[in-house]
């Protein structure tokens, strides 16, 4: 006996069955009452089970912990004040979607919990099946099956309930319910300053107190307004309201309400099956289809296809505006500029850097519109509830496919966002292949490529690379969770939200907010590695060429004068057009070796052996080399090298310059694959050295994902190579 008495509150829904499992459990020996100060009717009970005294407090029947009723104010004051050793949420098992929205509020105060699941008899007669052990290991709470009119399950719950108050349960654990990422920031900001509130800090679970202020929950506002140090809690939570308010256009209240039933729909969407008469809503009736196990998989690879089609199709109208922009913008600047060092720095360094990565802004912005849609919509959740189970069946973790999904966006976010696994072992494993996920930074480098060597089908190319990605994160989580990581992961209920109509503020919202993170990586990172590149690329600036090249520049000059000096027109006009193609010949064979012999060349040079394999040049070993910064960086690296490498050429349009550069069909998708692939930008890696707090893991992400990249370009170039060598019959 661990206890000379064990304190049990039980706690449930109105006509749950609490009343009859009470009076099973303490039958004579109960004892009526008034709750202090109020008329609701206390009662308690006391029972002997295997040498332990226990006491049972009937909390009075509540469907939420929200304290507006005087029943709901006695039950949460009874919790979390007089702290029962363990709470015995009785629930009803033919109407769970409701029974257990209480039950969510008091997993979310951390408590000791036990779920007597009453009245299975009456949900089996109505066709309802539960796989009762599965939705304990979802929701981390023991369930113990119970008929309250026959006394059945009493026994085991009394079993249960001593195991849990002795922390011996195997079940028991605290589940992380997941409210979205932009309330979930907000509950983090409200936790953070209930730190510096210490009285409140001690008293309630923080993560609880922060959702309850949100909710604008009267008593916690009133306990944390009282406190000295409240005041700035007070103020935060006023702002976060705001900001919520504003986004979705919608209370707070109804958003945690319905994610909560979200929840409450994951959960029950793997446990539950309800029976052909069952009345279903309109969201199930979309789920059938949408979740079904034989079409959800195909109809989420069309939502995909038809996102990234979308994203080149209607992005490469605006796109050509932008890049007719830029290009008006390089010719205003080599017309008023005088030749030297500054014009070369504004139209090859800036204008062909920075312009080369502007050009694919409405792409990231149509590629964020359509991810804002399918989260506002509630169809990413049931995207990654098919996921986990194409993920499970492979072996891998089902909860990680949330911080993979993020990893669209941005890998950073991402990496952080495993925080909310439970084991170290599922942290570090999701990290490890979270780069794998196509990133937005990356996306321009595809669209370049794939509209220059791919044309008419730059959706499908840009999609399949997107699939490879996932495809060898599942591949190479499978590998190392067998290899580096054994054991089973811990089981994770997937939030079903119901399907509602995104608010164009919300979708304006998110697109700003990518679309000023990339622009801002415009200012700062690829202006000033355009920059260093130019200027890497720009010097030394005497070098030694092959050929006298000057010379036969003056000399071609002095015939376009002489040639200018012809009485006949069609005479003067073949033979100078012939005299300027000689000329820009020159200059960029003068280029090339000009480019070759400068710094950037030479580190180029240096490490092209090692990419030589894969069809790369040093151009492209560079861009690579400077995409470790940022991916973005990727494109304004080849904007200023194959531009500044081709300055004979009347364009400035980087997809002109690379149609003319000698690259492959095959060397651009292996490229396109290495990128994807390769080392991520400094700062995700900084991010995972942060968050597996080791030098080791972090220096195996970068090697593995480097040799994995290098293995799979490889494939990639001989086996289109290969495929075309069949189809043209030559071997």
């Amino acid at each position: 006996m661990d206890k000379k008495e064990i304190v049990i509150a039980l706690a449930g829904n109105p006509n749950a069955g609490k009343t009859t499992l009470f009076n099973q459990l303490t039958g004579a020996h109960q004892k009526v009452g008034n709750w202090a100060g109020v008329t609701v009717e206390k009662k308690e009970g006391v029972l002997l089970h295997r040498g332990s005294k226990i006491r049972i407090v009937d909390l009075p029947g509540i469907y939420s912990l929200t304290a507006y009723s005087v029943e709901e104010v006695v039950s949460r004051n009874f919790i979390l004040d007089e702290q029962p050793d363990v709470v015995v949420d009785v629930l009803d098992a033919s109407n769970l979607e409701r029974n257990l929205y209480l039950a969510t509020q008091l997993i979310e105060l951390n408590i000791r919990l036990v779920f007597a699941m009453n009245m299975v008899d009456v949900a089996h007669a109505r066709g309802i099946i539960t796989d009762y052990d599965n939705l304990a290991r979802l929701l981390g709470v023991p369930i113990v099956k119970t008929i309250g009119t026959r006394g059945e399950g009493i026994k085991e719950l009394l079993d249960t309930v001593l195991e849990v108050s002795a922390d011996r349960d195997p079940i028991s654990r605290h589940v992380h319910i997941h409210y979205g990422q932009e309330i979930e920031e907000e509950i983090e900001k409200i936790r953070q300053r209930l730190k510096g509130v210490p009285d409140i800090a001690n008293r309630y679970y923080p993560r609880w107190t922060a959702v309850k202020l949100i909710e604008n929950d009267p008593l916690v506002k009133k306990a944390v307004a009282a406190s000295p140090e409240g005041e700035a809690v007070i103020k935060q939570t006023d702002i976060s309201r705001d900001h919520l308010q504003g986004i979705f256009e919608d209370d707070p209240e109804t958003l945690i309400a319905e994610a909560r039933y979200g929840f409450i729909s994951g959960a029950l969407k793997e446990t539950m099956r309800l029976s052909a008469v069952a009345k279903k809503t309109m969201s199930d009736h979309i789920d059938q289809v949408l979740t079904n196990r034989v079409f959800g998989f195909p109809v989420f690879i069309l939502f995909m296809y038809l996102l990234f089609q979308g994203t080149f199709t209607i992005g490469s109208y605006p796109v050509s505006w932008i890049q007719s922009a830029v290009d008006i913008a390089a010719h205003v600047s080599e017309r008023l500029l005088p030749d030297g060092m500054i014009k070369e720095l504004i139209v090859n360094g800036i204008i062909g850097g920075v312009g080369g990565v502007l050009v694919f802004l409405p792409n990231i912005v149509l590629l964020f519109l359509g991810i804002s849609l399918f989260e506002d919509t509630g169809y990413m959740a049931r995207a990654a509830f098919i996921m986990d189970r194409v993920m499970h069946t492979l072996g891998l973790h089902g909860k990680s496919f949330i911080p993979l999904l993020m990893g669209f966006g941005c890998n950073v976010p991402a990496i952080m966002a495993t925080r909310t696994l439970e084991t170290r072992r599922d942290r570090i494993l999701t990290i490890l292949i979270n780069p794998l996920m196509s990133c937005s930074a990356r996306l321009p480098v595809y669209v370049l490529l794939a509209s220059v060597f791919f044309p008419g089908r730059e959706g499908n190319i840009i999609f399949f690379v997107y699939i490879l990605g996932i495809v060898l994160a599942i591949l190479m989580g499978q590998l190392f969770k067998r290899l580096l990581f054994k054991g089973e992961a811990a089981p994770f209920v997937l939030e079903l939200p119901p399907y509602r109509l995104p608010t164009i503020k919300s979708l304006i919202i998110h697109m700003w907010d990518k679309a000023k993170v990339y622009l801002q990586k415009m200012g700062g990172v690829v202006l000033a590695f355009s920059i260093v590149i130019w200027f890497l690329g720009a010097f030394p600036r005497n070098v030694p060429y092959s050929q006298d090249y000057p010379t036969q520049k003056s000399s071609i000059e002095k015939d376009i004068a002489a040639a200018s000096q012809s009485n006949d027109p069609s005479k003067q006009m073949q033979l100078t057009g012939q005299l300027k193609e000689r000329l820009r010949t020159i200059e960029r064979k003068m280029a090339k070796e000009r480019m070759a012999h400068s710094y950037i060349g030479r580190i180029g040079k240096a490490i092209e052996p090692v990419l030589r394999p894969l069809g790369f040049d040093w151009r492209l070993g560079v861009s690579l080399l400077t995409g470790f910064v940022a991916k973005e960086v990727v494109v304004s690296t080849m904007g200023v090298l194959f531009q500044a490498d081709d300055q004979g050429e009347d364009t400035h349009d980087l997809k002109d310059v690379l149609r003319k550069s000698g690259l492959t069909p095959a060397t651009a998708l292996a490229f396109m694959v290495f990128v994807l692939i390769y080392t991520p930008c400094i700062v995700t890696i900084i991010t995972i050295w942060r968050e597996t707090g080791s030098v080791g893991w972090t220096v195996f992400t970068v090697s593995y994902l480097l040799i994995l990249a290098w293995i799979a370009a490889f494939l990639i170039k001989w086996s289109c190579l290969a495929m075309r060598c069949l189809a043209s019959g030559n071997f």
